[in-house]
């Protein structure tokens, strides 16, 4: 059967039971495009911006274990997308980009809107091809949708020249493929894992650590199982939180630059450190020398093995997929005679318990004005912790990560290794058509929310009931608080003094405006935002927060997990 590259790149779509496409039409895939209105099998969602477009594939990627995909057009299509791109190649996030390219004659020619799609993404892909053969064009989508799932998953771009996509070939979809350069390990070396569960049960002051592994492998019900056998402490990262449920007394929080006193302590001074789907991040550790102070023992399991050792030397590597290295453990565990020292481990509990009573997250509340982690608790009361909530970055990241208690995996999305503004909105986007059932609350900034506000756009036309939670304290806060505490209080370009009247904005675009200027009304906002009159409506609630909040606990670039500040030191 003749099919032409445009055909053949829809019909490799719906082989992959793909279910939507965020994308933004142009010149160079015209044909694609052609062919994707002539079919039914899957949508295509139309953003007003092709960096929401990357953004919403991420976030229905990583809400739902699914592959998501977007579709953007040469030149300035692609190069909007690089920022959307190096977000999910940072959070490992297994999306497929499929970029048009100007006809292979006129490549290096500087054609109307063409450039170096695959020189440009090459630092912020998994891997990235272009196609230059209509016969190659199916095989090339089945080793892309391979690539970005397995191993350590991530972004995989599909480059087709204009021309490719309207050349004909025989079409056949490949059932499996296997490529001789790449054959990510999935099972874990047994020799390493038993050495690995002797340490643990030989360890007087343990510690679990989990990042976005944990969530991103599916194996957050094999990591309960485990450390409740274990009765060991555990803390998440920013990525990881919901891999282990926020409000179980085993764990300690979020840890790292904005974690909790008892998570960083407790890492700074265990005797035996479980790392498990993490990679030691300076946000996390802080600066390796502080962190090296105390001697330790440190088991690192992890798919990429480039991982392993890339910060901090550890003692026993485990490359391998964690659910299959978490279910060997648990076996090895469970044929062992072996258990932990329980004098020793309520001694360290006991100790946890000490850290614990100094409520690092402690704030005041008062009658006047709005603190922005008031306004968290309340969104986490009103949706009973629930929802999926995402977030843009800056200081209502840390206060949504710090005060929402996430108990489920994926139900978080936010951007930690880029720190990308503006992700916030098309997040939600994603979300909610990989979650169509479910409560989706975006909570964003004033400086962060207008970087992407053209998807409330997107949002009107798909009918969107997402909840937008604007904690505008009138500053770019994170900037603020940086340059109050280390830059003498010289305010450099972080007062943001031409904001709109975010109300009006919002129903200009056909949405609900709300602003919330008293403690008082915090929580019947949210409910009513939340509730059946509001089911079907985009509700943007502008919160005016208090100016002056700053995030507490805090570890301050360079510095080490034990040189931490409190709120209460200031």
């Amino acid at each position: 059967m003749q099919l032409t590259g445009a055909e053949i790149v829809i019909r490799c779509l719906q082989e992959e039971n793909v279910e939507y496409v965020f994308g933004y039409p142009g010149g160079s895939v015209l044909y694609i495009y052609d062919e994707l209105f002539k079919q039914d099998k899957f949508k295509h969602v139309l953003v007003r911006h092709e960096q929401a477009a990357v953004h919403a594939a991420d976030a229905y990627s990583r809400s739902s274990n699914k592959i998501g995909v977007c579709l953007v057009t040469s030149g300035p299509g692609v190069t909007n997308a690089v920022t959307g791109i190096a977000t999910a190649y940072m959070d490992s996030s297994p999306i497929v980009i499929i970029s048009g390219q100007v006809p292979t004659a006129y490549i290096g020619q500087d054609a109307f809107q063409e450039c170096d799609t695959v020189g440009i993404t090459r630092p912020c892909v998994k891997h990235n091809f272009l196609v230059k053969d209509v016969r190659d064009l199916a095989l090339t989508l089945k080793k892309a949708f391979y690539i970005a799932k397995t191993g350590r998953p991530g972004p995989v771009l599909v480059d087709i020249p204009k021309d490719v996509s309207n050349q004909k070939c025989e079409f056949e979809y490949p059932k499996t493929v296997t490529m001789r350069s790449y054959n990510p390990v999935v099972k874990g070396h047994s020799g390493q894992i038993k050495k690995a569960v002797q340490m643990l049960l030989a360890a007087k002051r343990p510690m679990i650590y989990a990042g976005g592994g944990v969530i991103l492998s599916d194996a957050a019900e094999r990591l309960v199982k485990l450390v409740r056998r274990l009765g060991y402490p555990v803390t998440n990262t920013l990525m990881g939180l919901g891999g282990y449920p926020g409000t179980d007394k085993q764990c300690l929080g979020m840890l790292g630059m904005h974690g909790t006193y008892e998570a960083n302590m407790a890492m700074q001074h265990c005797d035996v450190l479980v790392a498990v789907g993490a990679r030691f991040d300076d946000r996390v550790i802080g600066n390796t020398v502080d962190f090296a102070e105390v001697s330790r023992k440190i088991i690192h399991i992890d798919i990429d093995p480039a991982s392993i050792s890339k910060r901090v030397k550890v003692d026993v590597p485990i490359v391998g997929n964690l659910p299959d290295v978490l279910d060997e453990m648990q076996k090895i565990l469970e044929a062992s005679a072996g258990v932990p020292d329980a004098k020793a481990l309520a001694a360290w509990w006991k100790q946890i318990d000490e850290w614990r009573g100094k409520e690092s997250l402690k704030y005041k509340q008062g009658k006047d004005i709005i603190m922005p982690q008031y306004v968290i608790e309340k969104l986490y009361e009103v949706t009973g912790g629930d929802a999926f909530i995402t977030s843009d970055v800056g200081q209502h990241q840390m206060f949504a990560a710090q005060y929402y208690k996430f108990d489920k995996p994926r139900r978080w999305i936010n951007s930690g290794g880029l720190g990308t503004m503006g992700v916030g909105l098309p997040y939600a986007m994603g979300t909610r058509f990989a979650n169509p059932k479910a409560a989706v609350a975006c909570v964003t900034g004033e400086g962060s929310i207008q970087m992407c506000i053209q998807e409330l756009s997107t949002c009107k036309q798909f009918r969107l009931p997402i909840k937008i939670i604007n904690l505008n304290n009138g500053y770019l806060g994170m900037v603020r608080q940086w340059q109050q505490m280390f830059h003498g209080n010289r305010y450099a370009g972080s007062y943001v003094d031409a904001l709109p009247d975010f109300v009006k904005l919002a129903e200009a675009y056909g949405h609900v405006g709300m602003k919330i200027e008293r403690p008082a009304d915090v929580e019947p906002a949210l409910r009513e935002a939340f509730s059946t009159k509001h089911k079907n409506d985009l509700v943007f609630m502008d919160f005016l927060t208090d100016q002056t909040a700053n995030v507490y606990p805090m570890v301050a670039a360079g510095k080490g997990l034990s040189e931490m500040i409190l709120a209460e030191e200031l």
